[in-house]
């Protein structure tokens, strides 16, 4: 079995065998490789819906000459006084990914996931341009979407600019928002009963109205019950 880094044929290979709707077990059976090394290596660059061999390929390069570079100079952090930045656009590249495959377009994914690493307390649309090196129309599309799905918020700072924040209950305000969807579905399929009449038709859309009302009304529960949880503070214990 052949070790090592891929070669930009067997990316091409890879980028084929998604095409053709292949199993990354298929796809690593017919290089040799593990399939780990497939799955890895789709899911770092893009996903199996955005997957590209010369993107990636470029991309490995980079990754490479950047373990070949000294990572440190003068005045550069020391261990422990910080993250290691490698790792932290590893870290980004896998998260942006995972939004992705989560149904966001690349760039919105790519400017939700700048959002979510910021240590800073909000971050202004220059600053977005210059940390992702893209144009300001791609991140202020993007930042129109994230907000029509309250994922983020903006303030205007002393300086009169435009600060986007994700709040740290974004991902309940976010379930809340997919429940409220489904319920929704659960609606629409059950008005269509009572237009079609009895029949195979409303039965089937009963059923749906049925199953989505359930997902909704447990996703709200939960939600709800580990929000509480999570925002409720221990109370001191007693010596």
């Amino acid at each position: 079995m052949p070790g090592g880094r891929l070669a930009q044929q067997e990316r091409q290979q890879i980028a084929l065998g998604l095409a053709d709707g292949l199993a990354y077990a298929e796809i690593a059976r017919r290089l040799d490789r593990p399939t780990s090394t497939v799955t890895r290596e789709v899911m770092r660059n893009g996903g199996p819906n955005a997957y590209r061999a010369d993107l990636a390929h470029r991309a490995t390069e980079r990754r490479a000459h950047r373990r070949r570079s000294p990572s440190r100079g003068q005045g550069a952090p020391a261990p422990g006084q910080g993250p290691d930045d490698e790792a932290v656009r590893d870290y980004e590249e896998t998260f942006t990914t995972l939004m992705m495959n989560q149904g966001l377009p690349k760039m919105t994914a790519r400017v939700l996931t700048c959002l979510f690493t910021a240590d800073e307390s909000g971050v202004t649309a220059a600053g977005l341009v210059q940390r992702l090196q893209v144009s300001p129309a791609s991140v202020s599309k993007a930042i129109s979407f994230l907000e029509e799905q309250g994922l983020v918020r903006r303030e205007r700072d002393e300086r009169r600019r435009d600060r986007y924040y994700v709040d740290d209950d974004v991902w309940y305000q976010s379930t809340v928002a997919s429940a409220q969807g489904i319920a929704q579905v659960a609606a629409t399929a059950r008005q269509g009963v009572g237009i079609l009449g009895p029949g195979a038709a409303a039965n089937r859309l009963e059923n749906i109205a049925r199953f989505s009302d359930f997902i909704s009304e447990s996703i709200m529960r939960a939600a709800e019950q580990v929000r509480e949880v999570l925002h409720t503070n221990p109370a001191p214990t007693r010596e």
